[in-house]
């Protein structure tokens, strides 16, 4: 059983609402709720109601929809986690990501490759490559993270399992990603309006094969079991997700002899 130490990650839960703090036993939580002591926590499981309020180990949700510092739009939960699906990340892939932004998705893909993989991520803005470098230092221990402070033309690795895209003009790194990935490899984009998917699309064919292009909608429901319905707000459009794989020149049918 994890008991709380120290220093570690928690995550309050009241009314509805979510906070990730670090558990400093010198400081305390306050709300109309009433006052956490975090002293009192220390040596305690995780999982735990004390008075108004519910102390859990955070997920990686947790972690990334209320820890991680943004500088830009963060690729989402329900999206991230279907990227992760339709690119077929396993322990000890290698994939390589082309804009890094805040490092959200950074740390799903550094956890679904695990110890023997290697995301190589590359942000070519300085400013957003130190901030996704504090939060990937935060939230993950570096050893299957290779962060650059690069662009997509100075990469020259190949033979990724796996690619995923998340700049203003994904098309202008269509070839260099094709080069980057093995035969069959699996391409991953995201970007937020239909002209920029159209471009996205002219570009693809020539490289890429099985192409598929949806939206992720997703709509919760109250937690009130005498009145369930939805709730007044959901998380519609977030971004439009453009899939496919790499596909060699055409080889031609082999010539059939009487």
């Amino acid at each position: 059983m994890a008991l709380m130490k120290e220093n570690d990650l928690i995550l309050i839960v009241h009314d509805g609402n979510r906070y990730l703090k670090k558990l400093e036993p010198k400081k305390n939580f306050h709300s109309k709720r009433g006052t956490l002591d975090f002293s009192s926590l220390v040596g305690l499981p995780y999982g735990i109601r004390q008075g108004q309020y519910e102390i859990f180990e955070p997920t990686v949700e947790d972690l990334i929809m209320y820890g991680l510092r943004r500088e830009t739009q963060i690729v989402y939960p329900k999206d991230a986690c279907y990227i992760c699906f339709k690119l077929s990340l396993k322990h000890g892939d290698r994939v390589i990501e082309v804009g890094t932004g805040s490092g959200a998705l950074t740390v799903l893909f550094s956890r679904a490759v695990g110890s023997a993989g290697m995301v190589v991520s590359l942000e070519k803005e300085e400013r957003h490559y130190k901030n996704a470098r504090k939060n990937m230092e935060r939230f993950t221990d570096m050893c299957n993270v290779d962060l650059r402070l690069a662009d997509i033309s100075q990469h020259e690795g190949a033979g990724f399992d796996a690619a995923f895209i998340d700049v203003r003009e994904p098309w202008t790194v269509m070839e260099k990603v094709w080069a980057s990935l093995k035969a069959s490899g699996s391409l991953g984009i995201i970007v937020p309006t239909t002209n920029q998917v159209s471009e996205a699309l002219r570009a693809l064919q020539p490289l890429f094969g099985d192409l598929e292009v949806l939206e992720i909608l997703l709509r919760k429901y109250k937690t009130v079991a005498d009145r369930l319905r939805p709730d007044d707000r959901m998380v519609a459009h977030t971004g439009y997700l453009i899939f496919g794989r790499k596909v060699a020149e055409t080889v031609p049918p082999p010539q059939i002899t009487s």
